[in-house]
């Protein structure tokens, strides 16, 4: 049980001590033994049927998550460091969601006109540095995600989101990513960000949302 006890706080506080001095590679690297060799621990326990077998499960769990957690961080971060460079001024937000998908948030003033999907010079230039990032990292898949505001009715907005998704598909598949990487969706006015009330708050909500994942990260 001591043995046990020793890599199950070893793998858990590991992710937590140090956090502050970590690099986002390190922090994934971390979390991902913790998880391992809790799911190590108990698959190691239900097949061993003793503290020896959970303990070593926990311990194979450990490195298999932390060399799981090290892998997908370096290519992800790396290419979230390329959109960065490629979109500072522009408006766009470029961020690391909480399952670890790349997260590309395109606001209005760039990507689309009112009640229209056709692509805005601005956004091309964003899309053409994307596309190849996407080259480079030839086993993830992409989500796009049109939105609107609340302007107009659910006939209009819901294939207008859809619209500009498939505008940025196509876009994208133009450049020579392969559209079987891509899915699309439109959520029309369904997911506001901010207030549909003012018009600062309805330019906030006509866009388009970007998600990038490795396979085993699983589906938007």
């Amino acid at each position: 049980m001591k043995k046990l006890c020793s890599v199950l706080v070893i793998a858990t506080v590991l992710p937590l001590g140090g956090c502050a001095n970590m690099d986002q590679t390190q922090r994934d690297t971390g979390k991902g033994a913790g998880i391992g060799a809790a799911a190590g621990a108990v698959l190691g326990a239900a097949i061993g049927g003793s503290r020896e077998g959970a303990a070593t499960g926990a311990a194979i769990g450990a490195v298999g998550g932390a060399i799981a957690g090290n892998v997908w961080s370096k290519k992800m971060q790396r290419q979230k460091e390329q959109m960065e460079a490629a979109t500072a001024g522009t408006g766009v937000t470029v961020s690391q969601t909480a399952d670890n998908r790349l997260m590309l948030d395109i606001p209005s003033d760039i990507s689309f006109d009112t009640n229209r999907y056709a692509i805005k010079p601005d956004f091309r230039a964003v899309l053409d540095q994307f596309a190849r990032g996407l080259q480079e990292n030839a086993a993830t898949r992409v989500t796009i995600i049109g939105h609107t505001d609340s302007t107009g009715s659910d006939a209009i907005n819901n294939p207008l989101s859809i619209n500009r998704a498939a505008s940025t598909r196509d876009y994208l598949a133009a450049r020579g990513v392969s559209m079987n990487r891509i899915s699309i969706d439109g959520r029309g006015s369904r997911e506001p960000v901010a207030s549909n009330d003012t018009a600062e708050g309805r330019a906030r909500n006509r866009r388009v949302e970007i998600f990038v994942a490795e396979p085993e990260s699983g589906a938007y």
